[in-house]
């Protein structure tokens, strides 16, 4: 494999995995904020800070082991060996490995995101004529004036 295409697929595999490591990291502690960039990224996590901080609770091994799978094979790769034919099965193996492990992270993320009950709004105690309108319940009498 040409030394160029070697450097370029070891610095792509060297960025994945430490970004995924530090996805696994921030996930497992909780201290990984719902953004825009980073992260396990679904409608199911995305649609509360809980859903999205349990998502990456529990995806966070299967992260984290992808992004040491693409360590090392980014350590490999840029360390270089003898075999063209090596470098690339070790290259295809890491690749799918990595992708792999992070798909499953994302899945297991979404499925635990999903089971996360919204909060009800805080703001209404159901005492309001509106909630006993729904209920079908006659509306409490206001004091008069």
């Amino acid at each position: 494999m040409p030394l160029v295409f070697r450097v370029i697929a070891g610095s792509a595999l060297l960025l994945a995995g430490l970004t995924l490591l530090g996805v696994g990291v921030l996930g497992a502690r909780s201290r990984l904020r719902r953004n825009r960039w980073i992260g396990i990224r679904t409608p199911a996590t995305m649609s509360s800070e809980p859903a999205f901080a349990r998502a990456h609770r529990v995806g966070a091994v299967p992260a984290g082991a992808a992004g040491v799978i693409a360590l090392m094979g980014a350590a490999v790769l840029l360390v270089g060996s003898e075999s063209a034919m090596l470098d690339g099965v070790l290259l295809a193996v890491t690749a799918l490995g990595t992708l792999g492990l992070a798909g499953f992270a994302g899945r297991v993320g979404d499925r635990a995101a999903a089971a996360v009950r919204p909060n009800p709004v805080a703001a209404c105690a159901g005492s309001c004529l509106g909630c006993d309108l729904v209920a079908g319940r006659e509306p409490k009498s206001s004091p008069s004036v």
